[in-house]
C-alpha cells in the first residue's frame, strides 16, 4: 500500500512539473502569418484628421522562420472594406502595421489611404485572406478599451 501511495505521489508531481514547463502563452500564440494587436478606436475624439485615422491600425505578424511576400493578401472588416497589400515583404519574426489613413509605406508601416474610419468601436471583425481567397486568420471584438490582442 505504501508503495502505491508513493508512486501515485511521484506521478502527480511529475505531471505537475511537466505542465508547468510549457508556458500558457505558447499554446495560444499562432504560428505563421497572423493578426496581432488591433487599435480599433484611435485615442481621443474621432476627428477624422489624418493623425486620428492613422491611430487606427491592425498589426500583422510573421511568426514564421522565413520572410513573406504579402502582395495580394487582403485585410477586411465586417462591412467589406478591403485593404489589398501591394508588393510588400515582412521579415521573419517581424510585424507590419496597417494604418487606416494616408502615408508613405515603409519597413514597418503601410497605409490604407482612407479618409474615414474602418474599424467599428462597438464591435467588428478583422479578417486576413491569402491571395487565393482562403481565410488565414480572423479576430473579433466588442466595445472595450479601443485595442485588442488577437493571439
Amino acid at each position: 500500500m505504501r508503495i502505491s501511495v508513493t508512486s501515485s505521489a511521484v506521478a502527480l508531481a511529475l505531471a505537475g512539473s511537466l505542465l508547468a514547463a510549457v508556458p500558457a502563452s505558447a499554446a495560444s500564440h499562432q504560428g505563421g502569418l497572423h493578426l496581432g494587436k488591433i487599435q480599433y478606436d484611435s485615442p481621443g475624439k474621432d476627428t477624422r484628421t489624418n493623425a486620428s485615422l492613422n491611430a487606427e491600425w491592425v498589426e500583422i505578424h510573421n511568426n514564421g522562420k522565413k520572410k513573406l511576400q504579402l502582395k495580394g493578401y487582403k485585410l477586411k472588416d465586417n462591412t467589406g472594406y478591403t485593404y489589398t497589400f501591394p508588393t510588400y515583404t515582412v521579415g521573419a519574426g517581424k510585424t507590419v502595421r496597417v494604418h487606416t489613413g494616408k502615408g508613405k509605406n515603409s519597413g514597418k508601416h503601410v497605409y490604407w489611404n482612407r479618409g474615414s474610419y474602418v474599424w467599428n468601436n462597438t464591435g467588428d471583425k478583422a479578417r486576413l485572406y491569402k491571395p487565393s481567397g482562403a481565410l488565414l486568420d480572423s479576430c473579433s471584438w466588442k466595445k472595450g478599451k479601443g485595442v485588442t490582442s488577437c493571439h
